[in-house]
């Protein structure tokens, strides 16, 4: 991949809205603190779009399992339903966006591609649409025809807890840092991080919303070890690692997804916990 295949300007949207087949565009407003974004949709959104629930469109409603992660992944049965619901078919291009730097619209851009579907991310979010000009719509989502795809699942790679811990290349922990030195855990198990992996927040991959270029992106990862190695990404529940799954695709790396997590991995007291840094 490169940096067009998965982000796209406000200004090369603008352009594709007149088509006569414009894209499926998705807002998923979502962010620790505030995980419904419905009533921030309502008040503005793209025209056309559909709200997006992360919770229950980006991930598993069976939270029985802790080592699972609070967000595990959905199935492919439950995934291709939501796909369907939003009228997505094969060859549908579809641009997610947020308000807040990609966080949200990563999770959806990995779980679409994980699905083998065509994604981007809105680089800069709502914000940038409305400084090209663009218009904003307010309400509810409309409704749209389901469609009948069938959906490619897998097309991403995803590793569990065994493939974390005896990982052959660096692992990449997109948490703050005072989390992922165990100084503090809001709202996991235990505090800290798995054993041989290397910090990569995510707040360091944007500024004022909008994602670094590929020159200081190359810069960073490399100082991390992660443009040459295999990759693996996590996070406190496996949405913001989507994140530094995203940037490093539009470097043309590839990395494995441990969706589970710092939850999951926290919750099963036969892993071992290392902090500092």
């Amino acid at each position: 991949m490169t940096r067009s295949d998965v982000l796209i300007t406000a200004e090369e949207l603008y352009g594709l809205t007149s088509r006569r087949t414009p894209p499926r565009l998705l807002d998923v407003r979502w962010t620790l603190l505030k995980p419904d974004g419905r009533d921030d949709f309502a008040r503005g959104h793209l025209p056309h779009a559909l709200y997006v629930d992360l919770d229950t469109d980006l991930a598993s409603p069976d939270r029985s399992d802790p080592t699972a992660g609070r967000h595990p992944l959905p199935s492919p049965e439950q995934f291709e339903a939501t796909v369907r619901g939003w009228g997505i078919e094969a060859d549908t291009e579809v641009i997610v966006y947020d308000d807040n730097s990609g966080l949200g619209a990563a999770r959806a851009w990995w779980l679409l591609r994980w699905a083998g579907l065509r994604a981007r991310v809105l680089d800069g979010g709502i914000d940038a649409w409305v400084a090209t000009g663009g218009d904003l719509e307010i309400g509810d989502s409309r409704p749209v025809d389901p469609s009948t795809v069938v959906i490619t699942p897998g097309s991403m790679p995803v590793i569990d807890a065994e493939e974390a811990a005896r990982w052959d290349g660096v692992l990449l922990d997109a948490r703050a840092p005072e989390r992922y030195r165990g100084e503090t855990e809001p709202l996991d198990s235990r505090a800290g991080h798995i054993p041989g992996a290397t910090n990569a927040p995510v707040s360091e991959n944007a500024e004022n919303g909008r994602i670094l270029s590929e020159e200081a992106l190359r810069e960073r990862f490399a100082g991390l070890g992660a443009l040459e190695d295999p990759v693996a990404v996590y996070c406190g529940s496996g949405v913001t690692a989507c994140h530094n799954a995203m940037v490093l695709a539009t470097l043309g790396v590839g990395s494995s997804l441990y969706s589970a997590s710092w939850s999951g991995w926290s919750s099963d007291p036969s892993r071992t916990v290392a902090t500092g840094g």
